[in-house]
């Protein structure tokens, strides 16, 4: 996973709100585009994106493909964002 990629994926408001939806478990692709009203080429390309950032992984079962949040690459951006406080914050 590279940091550019991951904040360029987080970047897109509709991007975000597919990992807030999938937060709450996961979902076919159907189920996104439809929650977002969106067209199946435009819901293609943003998991795309997700996916190249490692930030959703997708299972296939039968005839569906489902996706979910890779909380492990949320993890390791907390850890690099924390990277740049403080334990003191006194002025």
């Amino acid at each position: 996973m590279g940091m550019a990629e991951t904040f360029k994926a987080l970047s897109d408001p509709q991007r975000r709100e597919i990992l807030t939806m999938l937060r709450e478990g996961r979902m076919n692709a159907g189920e996104i585009a439809e929650r977002l009203g969106i067209v199946p080429a435009a819901l293609s390309y943003h998991l795309k994106l997700l996916k190249k950032a490692d930030l959703v992984l997708e299972y296939k079962e039968k005839n569906f493909i489902f996706y979910e949040v890779n909380t492990s690459v949320f993890d390791e951006i907390i850890m690099w964002i924390k990277q740049f406080g403080g334990n003191n914050y006194e002025d």
